[in-house]
């Protein structure tokens, strides 16, 4: 497999466990219905693992949504319900280490003395290398996409300095050629959910679009036509009817000894804080200016300070490259940078056309060498300003403003001050989604929505009755865009966390990818309300009120 292990957070914060609660009281009246919760299972990636805060954590783990469910099975029969051990993780800390050599970040808190996320103190203790051997309920793999649930070797340990293998399953794969599906099939599940493909097109979202060295554009095998997963890179779209395949042997299998199950849908990335946080236009005077003077200025210092530097870039780069953008039809592409109002960042867009033979020849009539117009060329080419169709990733928020070291090292950037990225320097590729590549992870996540729809169907029509039920948590993060009501009268949305105010009612974690465990919480209901729709039973919900949300220190 030349499928590389990728971790998709890299800003989150912290999470304190506690014991949650239930909501209602045991009563006779709860009932399983049609289904049979003796073996409970759980196959899927970082949602179904307990992922959060960018790691899984012993904390994070108890409240995955796997195991807030199977808190209401054993209410009515469920069975025991296993997780990976985390007995290791003795600080909860999370992060993984390899050989001794962290390979995963801790997870992460929002130290109040500096107002941002940063690695908890401390060193991992969760050793890949510690090897449990031994198949658990919770399948859930961070990181796994689709077909990787039928690969042999994803838990060798031998193939995790490669990237060929994943550390999460290495740790509890029972043997090194065992499958993940082929893992969870040893517990003969009776019930089962899953919730897979996520990271089929996710890990090309979350990188931009970019390959997974973040240089140039990933592969979408939609468009290409390769049904190969073994030769996709890690950021590459999983091509769809490749995904239906896949899709199809995984429930096959799940229901091969009669188990019924719920699976979920594919949430659009555009739901997701990760993708809605970061705006596309932050550029403004005082907030230029104020990373160029010193505390103690005034606001009116750092606007005016600002308001000089945009000025001189609009003479010295931004009028230029406006000038030949315009004359070949492209008005908008670059615009000058106005003081008054928040701009765009200037990005470096792999589908715009390419302009650096015209850039040079313009700068050469106006007197600049051959040899420094075609530096400028090469470097704006395919340059343009961001615009609302655009989606900035969240860890492009501690880049934008900062000194490109590549361009900084050339003496004819240098020369010209255009060494700050999205300000003065293209932001490359992995930092913007942009409306070509929204496109491609719409059309291929609608592809896979429609298989799991059309699957599950296909396998109770056969059967005559319902077997697998649908959750379709695409809709329901899409609610959360503009709020949603739980059941206890609480207000949540998938708002990014934004200070104390917003604390109670945020459901993400700050990767802004995985929910924090009031998230789950909610997840976990979702599903509960399906399988008492589908199933007939009687289960009840969680509180998410109960479940912690964001925890900030105060210091670290």
């Amino acid at each position: 497999m030349k499928n590389k292990f990728i971790l998709l957070a890299t800003l989150v914060i912290g999470f304190t466990s506690c014991e949650p609660e239930f909501e209602n009281e045991v009563t006779a009246n709860y009932s399983s219905g049609d289904a049979d919760f003796s073996s409970y299972v759980a196959v899927g990636n970082s949602l179904t693992a307990g992922y959060m805060d960018g790691t899984v954590s012993k904390g994070s783990q108890m409240n995955s949504y796997p195991n807030l469910l199977a808190q209401q099975f054993s209410l009515v029969g469920g069975g025991a319900f296993t997780q990976p051990s985390y007995a290791d993780d003795v600080n909860n800390l999370g992060g993984l280490t390899l050989g001794g050599l962290p390979i995963g970040s801790t997870r992460l808190v929002i130290d109040a003395s500096q107002s941002r996320p940063e690695p908890i103190a401390g060193t991992s203790t969760i050793e890949v290398s510690n090897l449990q051997a031994k198949a658990y309920n919770n399948m859930g793999v961070p990181g796994a996409k689709s077909f990787h649930l039928l690969a042999p070797g994803y838990g060798n340990l031998a193939g995790v300095a490669l990237g060929q293998a994943n550390p999460y399953f290495v740790r509890h794969a029972t043997t090194s050629g065992a499958t993940v599906l082929g893992d969870a099939m040893i517990k003969a599940p009776t019930f089962f959910t899953n919730w897979i493909g996520a990271n089929d097109v996710l890990a090309y979202a979350t990188n931009g679009g970019a390959q997974s060295n973040g240089t140039s554009a990933a592969d979408d095998h939609n468009s290409t036509g390769n049904m190969n997963p073994q030769s996709y890179g890690g950021n590459d779209i999983t091509n769809s009817t490749a995904y239906a395949s896949v899709y199809g042997t995984i429930i096959n299998t799940l229901t091969s000894n009669g188990a019924k199950g719920v699976v979920c849908t594919i949430p659009s990335v555009t739901s997701i804080p990760y993708f809605t946080t970061v705006p596309y236009a932050p550029l403004t005077a005082q907030g230029i200016g104020k990373g160029l003077l010193p505390s103690t200025a005034t606001t009116a210092q750092q606007i005016a300070a600002g308001t000089a530097v945009m000025t001189q870039l609009n003479a010295d780069l931004y009028s230029k490259l406006d000038a030949v953008f315009t004359f070949y039809g492209e008005a908008d592409r670059v615009n000058q940078l106005n003081a008054s109002i928040a701009n765009p960042i200037l990005i470096n867009d792999v589908d715009a056309a390419d302009r650096t033979a015209q850039i040079s020849g313009a700068l050469q009539l106006q007197g600049y060498s051959a040899a420094n117009a075609n530096e400028i060329g090469a470097a704006f080419g395919k340059s343009r300003q961001t615009t609302a169709a655009d989606l900035v990733v969240l860890p492009a928020s501690s880049v934008v403003g900062t000194p490109n070291a590549i361009a900084a090292a050339n003496p004819v950037l240098a020369g010209m001050n255009a060494v700050v990225n999205g300000v003065s320097y293209p932001m490359a590729n992995k930092w913007v989604l942009t409306a070509n590549e929204k496109a491609k992870v719409a059309s291929a996540t609608s592809a896979f929505n429609a298989s799991i729809v059309s699957i599950a169907n296909a396998k109770n029509t056969a059967a005559g009755k319902t077997v697998i039920a649908v959750a379709d948590m695409n809709a329901i993060m899409t609610q959360l865009v503009s709020g949603i009501k739980s059941g206890d009268g609480s207000f949540y949305t998938a708002n990014y966390f934004s200070g104390s105010s917003t604390e109670g009612s945020v459901l993400f974690s700050l990767d802004g990818v995985h929910p924090n465990a009031r998230g789950y919480a909610v997840i976990s209901n979702e599903i509960i309300k399906v399988i008492n729709r589908d199933f007939k039973a009687n289960l009840p919900f969680h509180n998410p009120s109960y479940f912690p949300g964001i925890n900030i220190v105060p210091s670290n």
